[in-house]
């Protein structure tokens, strides 16, 4: 079969390389002129710093398919992230842990001293949760919601905290350790070389065709037995319903000789900075050696119909539209929705390629039992 895919992020790169290896063949479009999508990365031709363009991108995961699948195709590097956050003046460790809680109420409490204390900060008037607002105040207490949630949050959102849903708060974000990782997968680690060399192996292959600055398009469809559409989910149906929303980035470059933060990642919670975070990229690559450095500013806002799109809001409004495309798009026969922007979610690294694994999974065993292929793998 002959397979017309949208994207040349990892979900197109990935179902194209098992459709390939399988024996069809895959034309992937990609409307930009680089592949690897929003984890694409570069040298930077005056420091040499390796630059994640559209932010950064940490690989972490659990799934041994996924992992065994990423080193197929390039070196991963140990990496372990570790953020900062500045807020009223001083700077604190994140994730918020037992030295953030102590450094914050000028404490030195163990472990069970300090789950008590919190405990009592907690606002326990509220029952049920009816926002992200609530739900932190019910778990936290004021001090450590108005310093290190309340602001971030509503820049990166764009919204008050009252106006978030509650579950957008999954759980409790606090550590009772001195624990500073940011993620606690057994597999954490950045590509020797960046991601683009990673996605440029998995496109390597004789029956793989890739179409840069190419948009796919209701025109081209039709040179093919099926598409795998990776863009916006409304986009295929040309915003029939309306236009589901995105967050999006803006990016300011710093340079500057020698070390501009010590670290990775600096969040910046007050709600007066209206940057959300400055990344320092040499330090993502901790193996590497760099006289000069490269950083960028990072502000959040609602994307407009040519922007990148990045976060989906999911609120409710959004949910309720979304609806109607999941319907529209399970009824639609000779594609299959896959990926971030296809699903309409927000996905990591790893789950973008897991996702991509058990579609191309799902399409092969579609092809091989001469059944349709379905249009969608996942709950969108």
């Amino acid at each position: 079969m002959r397979f017309g895919i949208a994207g040349a992020g990892f979900s197109g790169a990935v179902i194209a390389r098992d459709l390939a290896e399988a024996g069809h063949e895959a034309v992937v479009f990609e409307s930009r002129d680089h592949i690897a999508g929003n984890c694409y990365t570069e040298r930077d031709p005056e420091t040499g710093v390796m630059l994640h363009k559209y932010g950064p991108h940490i690989f972490h995961t659990g799934d041994e398919r996924v992992w065994e699948y990423v080193t197929r195709f390039g070196e991963m590097m140990p990496y372990n992230h570790r953020v900062r956050t500045t807020v009223g003046g001083r700077t604190y460790l994140l994730p918020v842990n037992l030295l953030t809680i102590n450094q914050l109420f000028g404490t030195a409490m163990r472990p069970d001293e300090a789950r008590e204390f919190i405990a009592e900060q907690a606002d326990q008037s509220i029952e049920e949760p009816q926002n992200f607002e609530e739900q932190a105040l019910k778990f936290m207490g004021r001090t450590l919601y108005d310093a290190f949630f309340h602001g971030y949050t509503r820049k990166q959102w764009g919204l008050p905290p009252t106006e978030i849903p509650a579950s957008v708060l999954k759980r409790l974000p606090l550590r009772f350790s001195y624990e500073d990782s940011y993620f606690n997968h057994p597999h954490q680690a950045i590509p020797r070389d960046g991601y683009t060399a990673i996605v440029a192996g998995i496109l390597d292959h004789p029956g793989i065709e890739v179409r840069l600055s190419t948009p796919y398009t209701a025109a081209d469809r039709p040179q093919f037995d099926h598409s795998v559409w990776t863009g916006q989910l409304d986009a295929w149906f040309d915003h029939e319903f309306g236009r589901l929303r995105y967050r999006t980035l803006d990016f300011e470059e710093i340079r500057a000789t020698g070390d501009y933060l010590g670290c990775s990642v600096m969040n910046f919670g007050d709600v007066d900075v209206p940057y959300t975070r400055i990344a320092e990229h040499k330090h993502f690559a901790p193996w590497e050696e760099h006289e000069d450095t490269v950083c960028f500013r990072e502000y959040s806002r609602l994307a407009e119909d040519d922007d990148i799109p990045y976060y989906p809001i999911r609120m409710a409004n959004d949910k309720t539209l979304l609806s109607k495309y999941v319907d529209a798009a399970r009824a639609e026969s000779g594609v299959t929705f896959v990926g971030r922007l296809g699903t309409y979610r927000y996905l990591d690294m790893d789950v973008t390629i897991g996702e991509a694994l058990a579609a191309a999974d799902g399409i092969l065993e579609a092809i091989g039992s001469s059944r349709p292929i379905p249009s969608l793998f996942v709950d969108a």
